[in-house]
């Protein structure tokens, strides 16, 4: 069942009843009566199969779309946020795209540095500093001249998560990271999120709010702290790991148990 949300403006994130429409057709109610609360700090996996709604739930807590019913606040503030005058509230979330909505004829440098250049208004020099921290950071250095679409899948991902950290968000949101990606590239990016989890000195030692999605769990066992499922329309607070295994729901065994993508 859902969780009933604590109220506290200490949340980082906090949904009552709410209901959410799809980005294609918002008409359409694909999640309802999310009843949500997380705590600064805190490490989210929300599991579900393919059309569960799970990436129209991570659009709604970004801010990209209003709930069709209830409140969703982040920090207190009541979301969506799109006036001016809060953009500061709204820029302590980062986004991570699973297909990286890359700008593809920017520079992966110019791709990266776009926020900090963009908000702060730095030139490009005034934001190399920071650009090489986060590009050695990331392992895209080789790659700060290329273009986007010279790169494979796996870098790509890494050049979308580079570019949601450069303003160092408290919240980090993050639609299925790991789909796709080989054996390598899936521990670089559970290291990652594991330090960020904790306090990465890119965050100066702040630990850093995670939800992310996902149609396989064992991915994140071991990682994160807290897991949810999307199912028939409602959003299923499942605990910690050791209450995933003991799950007896048929879809949690099934996406606990379903097949690990085959490296590339």
């Amino acid at each position: 069942m859902s969780a009933a949300p604590e109220t506290s403006t200490r949340c980082a994130i906090e949904m009552r009843g709410v209901s959410i429409g799809s980005m294609r057709d918002l008409s359409t109610i694909v999640v309802e009566d999310v009843n949500w609360a997380v705590a600064p700090g805190d490490f989210w996996v929300i599991s579900g199969l393919q059309g569960s709604g799970k990436s129209d739930f991570l659009m709604l807590t970004g801010g990209m779309m209003a709930p069709v019913s209830g409140i969703y606040c982040f920090f207190g503030e009541e979301m969506p946020i799109f006036e001016e005058h809060r953009l500061a509230d709204r820029l302590r979330l980062g986004f991570v795209f699973e297909s990286g909505q890359l700008f593809n004829h920017l520079t992966v440098s110019e791709n990266v540095s776009l926020p900090l250049r963009y908000h702060k208004n730095l030139s490009r020099e005034d934001a190399e500093p920071e650009l090489n921290q986060l590009l050695e950071l990331t392992e895209l250095g080789p790659w700060a001249d290329s273009t986007p679409g010279a790169m494979a899948r796996n870098w790509q991902r890494r050049v979308g998560l580079a570019r949601a950290l450069m303003l160092r968000p408290d919240v980090l949101l993050l639609d299925n990271p790991l789909a796709g990606l080989d054996l390598r590239h899936r521990g670089w990016w559970l290291n990652l999120l594991e330090q960020l989890s904790r306090g990465h000195p890119w965050m100066n030692g702040r630990p850093t709010t995670l939800v992310v999605t996902t149609n396989d769990l064992r991915l994140w066992r071991g990682g994160a702290r807290q897991f949810a499922m999307l199912k028939n329309k409602r959003f299923l607070v499942l605990g910690h790991w050791g209450q995933v295994e003991a799950a007896s729901d048929e879809l949690v065994r099934e996406l606990r148990a379903s097949t690990l993508q085959q490296d590339q």
